[in-house]
């Protein structure tokens, strides 16, 4: 199940220990980011072993606005991660209304 803006707000106030993954690119999380990891899409599948401790852990994936997230999410699927949440509307939805 994906998650939207508001539960991950609401989480992120409560201090949550979350794995959220940034898939932008590093020049768009210079721009604004929620201080995930940052692992540009393209560069997933030779990055896994820095997110292997979260396989059986909820894992929060986002981008600009839901798109690469998304595919993102379905490779981490494949690879036997658990809990990948998708937050829909990406980084825009979630600034546009909290930023």
């Amino acid at each position: 199940m994906d998650i939207q803006v508001q539960e991950l707000y609401e989480r992120l106030n409560k201090g949550e220990n979350l794995l959220i993954l940034d898939v932008r690119e590093q020049w768009e999380y210079d721009e604004e980011n929620l201080n995930g990891k940052l692992i540009p899409l393209g560069e997933l599948p030779h990055r896994l072993a820095e997110i292997e401790d979260w396989k059986d852990k909820e894992v929060i994936v986002h981008c600009r606005s839901g798109g690469r997230s998304e595919n993102a999410k379905k490779f981490l699927q494949s690879k036997g991660f658990q809990n990948v949440r998708n937050l829909l509307g990406g980084i825009s939805k979630y600034l546009e209304i909290y930023g």
